[in-house]
Formats: structure tokens, sequence, C-alpha cells
């Protein structure tokens, strides 16, 4: 989706940090396949417990440089969305925030949303770029690294698009959703086709559907609506992205047997699916616990 140039965004929904960087980085063939399985345990996913043994195992064990916490500048206007990934971050975070005020009862946002680069310490513990987006529920927080949108391109085919990118994020919100709603509570940490860890993530998926299709109505302080209507190519870009996270397209990329006995997310049929089911009928669609395994 496109901002509207003249809208004017609220960056204080985010903060960036930077600098936090261990040395060395792990290499071969092997190495890739477990990176890729590590990688899609946790893509656009959410964390319910400390990683670091995944950071270090991915980004080596060097001492972390110190890290720098700050504003984001230079992110005021819908065209400043249009041309930065980072500002695109801060004004989907502020539509997204006005979006789910209307929708929860007692809504509270989540904390500022993390952007950082290379590693950075979050409530669940240590994260690293190459874990993925999540969120924390600890501290009610998500957590991006931008560089993370050329990975989820270039080796997992998504679109470039912004709707894509836009869609990360839509979906770590709709995990912060769940968690108000008290499902995040009840998912479980099993794995499988009809697990709560599967059926959390396609609730989150859902409800980013339902946050794209209200998207053009959300507007700023000054009327000025955030986002111009969704247009069916942005729409691809978006189900490109659910596609590229589903768990059956992780393992196969990884050169691994698709078993659905270990599916966390759901598969890429499943995520495209809920996403429309969202952008069709609304976030009172999205009940993804109530359904049998059958219709998952």
């Amino acid at each position: 989706m496109t901002f509207n140039d003249n809208v004017r965004i609220d960056t204080s929904k985010v903060s960036k940090r930077s600098g936090a960087k261990r040395g060395g980085m792990i290499a071969g063939g092997g190495g890739l396949v477990v990176i890729l399985l590590a990688i899609g345990s946790q893509l656009l996913g959410i964390n319910l417990m400390p990683f670091q043994p995944l950071a270090e195992d991915l980004v080596g064990s060097g001492p972390i440089a110190a890290e720098q916490s700050g504003e984001l500048v230079g992110c005021e206007s819908g065209a400043d969305a249009n041309t930065d990934a980072e500002c695109r971050m801060a004004a989907t975070a502020d539509a997204l925030d006005r979006y789910w005020a209307t929708q929860v009862g007692n809504y509270r946002a989540p904390g500022p949303v993390v952007l950082f680069s290379g590693q950075t310490q979050s409530g669940c513990g240590a994260a690293s770029s190459a874990t993925g987006p999540f969120y924390c529920p600890a501290d009610e927080t998500i957590y991006v690294d931008v560089a993370f949108f050329d990975t989820l391109s270039s080796q997992y085919g998504a679109s470039d698009g912004s709707l894509a990118q836009m869609y990360v994020l839509a979906h770590e919100w709709g995990h912060h959703i769940s968690n108000l709603i008290g499902s995040l509570q009840g998912a479980g940490r099993e794995t499988g086709a009809s697990s709560g860890s599967v059926r959390l993530e396609l609730q989150a998926d859902c409800f980013a559907g339902a946050w794209v299709q209200n998207a053009s109505t959300v507007a700023d302080d000054g009327g000025v609506p955030f986002l111009k209507p969704v247009t069916e190519q942005q729409i691809a870009d978006a189900m490109s992205a659910a596609a590229a996270v589903g768990d059956d397209h992780i393992m196969e990329s990884a050169g691994v047997g698709v078993d659905p006995e270990r599916f966390t997310h759901g598969t890429s049929e499943q995520r495209q699916r809920w996403f429309m089911t969202g952008y069709e009928q609304g976030p009172t669609a999205c009940g993804t616990f109530d359904v049998p395994a059958s219709e998952l």
C-alpha cells in the first residue's frame, strides 16, 4: 500500500537501536540448513522464552558491541514512509495503533516497536537479526530488523513490495491483539498441524488482513488517511510474504522433508487463506481457536 504523501507520522510508537553486534558468522552448506530451520522456527513468530543460545549459534560468540538507542529521525510524512523502510515501519505502527484502538475494548498499545540492527536485548532474551521479527509477551514489544525484508525476498521468495513489509509488522501486532484478548495465554507450546502455536500464527495473519482491509480509512490527527486504497498487486505482495513464511515452504527451502508434526506457523496456503479471511470478513472472523482441525 502507498501512504498519502501529506499524512503526518507519530514516530513515538517506534524506537531505534543500533550498534550491538557479535563477531563471527558460521558458514558452510550443512550450517545453512541449520540456520534455515532455526530461523524458520521463529520467523514472524512470538518469542515465549529467551533464545540466547540460538543467537550465539548464528552470530558467533565474540563480545557484544555497545548498543545505542534513540528516536527515529527524518520520518515526518507519508512521503518519507514511501521511500524509507524504517519510516514505513513508523507510519505502519501509527496506523495499526489507531485502527486497533477502535476494535478492542480496554486496548493498550504494545511497547514502542524496536527497530534494531545486529543484535539487541528484549524482555524475552537476546535477539539477533537472524531470528526474524517477533513479538515478546514479557515486555509486550515488537522487535524488527528491517534488513530482514531483504532476506524475506532474496531467500524465501517474497515480494519486496511495501505491503509485504507492512504485513510483517501487522502480523506481529496481531500477536499483541491475541495477547490482549487471551488467545496467546491458551495457545501452549506444542507443535503440530492443529497445535495452539499454529492457531496463534494463523490468527495473527487474519488480524493483519483485517487491518489491511480498513487501513485506508484510518486517519492522522488532521483527518488525512494514512494509506491510499489497496490494489490487487499490493494484496498479492502481502500474500507472497504470508506464503514465504509457511512451515512447508521453509522446510522445503531448507532441503528437508515437510513434517506436519513440527509445524508451528501453518502452511503457506493456510497463512494466505486466513489473511484473506481477515481481509474479507474483519477481525471478528479470526477465531482460529474455535474451528476444528479440518477447517484450519
